[in-house]
């Protein structure tokens, strides 16, 4: 799919002080992503918070952004979740015009086996009526599903279209990229190494610091993507810092830290995530300044 090819951002949920879902931030956030230049938007991804929000907000959210999208990018939809049925009855229920493919993560918290993990993407395959992209992060599902998994589904299901890959294993990723079907598609989901699995020869990204330095991390992955070596890792390397620091106190804190320092948005979250500390902060707000006064 052409249209999954390069830098995806996972929108994060804007809240107000009163921890409402805050549209005109989202609104913003969603034209700033759009007019830096990334190639489609990911919604209700985890870092959205959606497993604090009800399911009248997760529709608020869906509805703002297709509306301020009005059809400029390709959108991804969140799907997934530990109760197989229950996202089976919602891939049969939703209206899924306005997407182009859904985003479904690897079961978390049950831990299933890995012909587990394969018989409830099979079922969601089944049932969904829009392509599926994978998605593989370990680190909040306490299960990797392993390359062998991943090429089984690829190879059984025209439908399993792509992965998100966020095991933050280049190893891993290049055994997939290695053995993947033609046509189907390695998306980093790590920021950190996006840039080596493109030159590997994956796919592009979705990222979270995409949507904070839309400009510079998608030219980043355009410029891997063509080959462009040396001027991407220009670019990498200059994001590296801030990379860290919004990974460093737990996500989305850190890159809602960056969009209040860019003014977009306040850093509000809500329980049991809370902002980034004081010293994380200013660290975070000297970037983002140096960062717009160099633009």
């Amino acid at each position: 799919m052409q249209s999954l090819i390069g830098t995806g951002v996972a929108l994060i949920t804007p809240f107000k002080d009163d921890f409402t879902v805050d549209v005109e931030a989202l609104r913003r956030i969603v034209n700033f992503s759009i007019d830096g230049g990334v190639e489609y938007l990911v919604i209700l991804g985890t870092t959205a918070e959606n497993a604090t929000l009800t399911t009248a907000e997760k529709e608020l959210v869906i509805n703002t952004i297709v509306d301020v999208n009005a059809g400029r990018l390709p959108l991804i939809l969140g799907v997934g979740g530990n109760n197989t049925l229950a996202i089976v009855d919602e891939l049969k229920t939703r209206d899924f015009s306005a997407f182009e493919a859904i985003l479904s993560v690897s079961p978390y918290y049950n831990k299933p086996s890995q012909e587990g993990i394969y018989q409830h993407f099979k079922a969601i395959a089944e049932a969904s009526p829009i392509p599926v992209i994978l998605y593989n992060v370990p680190g909040r599902t306490s299960s990797n599903m392993l390359p062998s998994t991943v090429i089984r589904l690829a190879k059984d299901f025209e439908n399993i279209v792509a992965i998100k890959e966020a095991a933050g294993d280049i190893v891993q990723a290049m055994q997939l990229i290695k053995n993947k079907p033609k046509d189907f598609l390695v998306i980093s989901g790590d920021d950190m190494i996006a840039l080596p699995m493109v030159l590997a020869g994956g796919s592009g990204v979705i990222s979270v610091i995409g949507q904070g330095f839309p400009k510079e991390f998608s030219e980043m992955i355009r410029l891997g993507l063509n080959r462009k070596v040396d001027d991407a890792y220009k670019l990498h390397y200059l994001l590296a810092d801030c990379i860290d620091m919004i990974f460093e106190q737990g996500n989305p804190a850190g890159i809602k830290e960056v969009f209040k320092s860019l003014g977009i948005t306040e850093n509000v979250l809500r329980l049991p995530l809370v902002c980034v500390d004081e010293s994380l902060s200013n660290r975070l707000d000297v970037f983002v300044k140096n960062m717009v006064k160099s633009s």
